[in-house]
């Protein structure tokens, strides 16, 4: 076993807690608080608002979080792994399509679903199923002007949707800076399926500089990459052509989830040794904070107001990760601490 951090950091504040995982937070300019669970300890509600005492209410309401028992998708969720507020004041729900990474896809289920706040409505889905593939399993989102990339860690691959004609692209398929091809690693343990063999999550994070001008983005297991979006954006730019723009960046560990600031600080949970990383553009890397109640932080959320909001779902202990053995202590938690950064413009607001 690695040395892990043995004592609480104050700077740490517990602030929701739960008794299932929920893997991503994100809240709105006026306060709200949205979370999603992507069913990895037990099924239930995958999309919830948070209230101010921590009660979950099912969100947009009650039907969209009805179990889903058909063979093709309509208006309830199949999977939902993440969730975001645009710089357009909606949130952006982003549904895998498949009840597992690895597992079959469900016909019309990969979908980026959006939320007017106002009027706590569904406004648009955009259906991703024409770019997936048959185990695709969508993973998280970032936005860029008319831009908006996804990472698929089912089938290794980017996924670029332009806002504007509605077109869909799917780039860097199976190329090695999308591919999981190292063991994953938390609290110095390898991480397996339930069936013995080491896990895989391929495209997992990824970021847009504050300029808008490089996406990072990586597997769960690293290492990171960095490619201008400028390429992204051309569809007249080949595959080979694609492919040579691919910068190796950064040599990080298995990792939950990051965020970026308007500095472009990356925010990275180093999952082996329960921390967050902070990574300059010059790609400096410091500790931001260690802390044993860190276990697998996730899809972390910085606010306007210069916090940092770090759910902790404990993946790693479910069975999926864990050799099919479901070890989650409860409750788990979502923590904030304060950076004094705020985000970046081109995120959201």
């Amino acid at each position: 076993m690695i040395g892990l951090p043995t004592e609480n950091d104050p700077r740490l504040e517990a602030t929701y807690r739960s008794d299932r995982a929920w893997s991503g937070v994100t809240t709105s300019g006026d306060g709200r608080v949205f979370v999603s669970f992507p069913n990895a300890d037990r099924p239930g509600v995958q999309v919830a608002e948070l209230s101010a005492s921590g009660q979950i209410v099912p969100y947009p309401d009650q039907a969209w979080n009805m179990p889903h028992s058909g063979a093709e998708a309509t208006e309830a969720f199949v999977q939902v792994n993440g969730l975001r507020i645009g710089p357009d004041g909606r949130l952006w729900i982003i549904d895998a399509g498949a009840p597992g990474v690895g597992s079959p896809a469900v016909p019309g289920g990969a979908r980026l679903i959006v939320v007017n706040l106002s009027t706590d409505t569904v406004s648009d889905i955009y259906d991703l199923g024409p770019i997936t593939k048959p185990r695709s399993y969508l993973d998280d989102l970032r936005f860029n002007g008319n831009h908006i990339y996804l990472t698929d860690a089912g089938e290794p691959g980017l996924i670029v949707l332009d806002l504007s004609t509605g077109e869909l692209r799917r780039l860097l398929d199976d190329h090695p800076s999308v591919a999981d091809q190292r063991p994953m690693y938390a609290d110095g343990q390898l991480l397996r399926t339930p069936d013995g063999s080491e896990a895989r999550v391929h495209a997992d994070q990824l970021e847009v500089s504050p300029d808008g001008r490089q996406l990072y983005y990586q597997p769960t297991s690293g290492p990171m990459s960095r490619i201008a979006t400028r390429w992204l954006d051309d569809p007249l730019v080949t595959p080979g052509e694609l492919a040579d723009q691919v910068e190796t960046w950064l040599d990080t560990p298995t990792t939950g989830g990051t965020a970026i600031d308007a500095n472009g600080v990356i925010y990275l949970n180093d999952a082996n040794q329960r921390r967050i990383l902070s990574i300059t553009a010059e790609r400096e890397v410091e500790t931001l904070v260690a802390d044993p109640r860190l276990v697998w932080a996730d899809a972390m959320w910085l606010d306007g107001a210069g916090d940092l909001w770090i759910p902790v779902p404990q993946l790693n202990r479910s069975a999926e990760f864990n050799g099919g053995e479901q070890a989650i202590e409860y409750p788990v938690w979502i923590y904030k601490m304060h950076v004094g950064a705020i985000p970046a413009a081109n995120d959201h607001r």
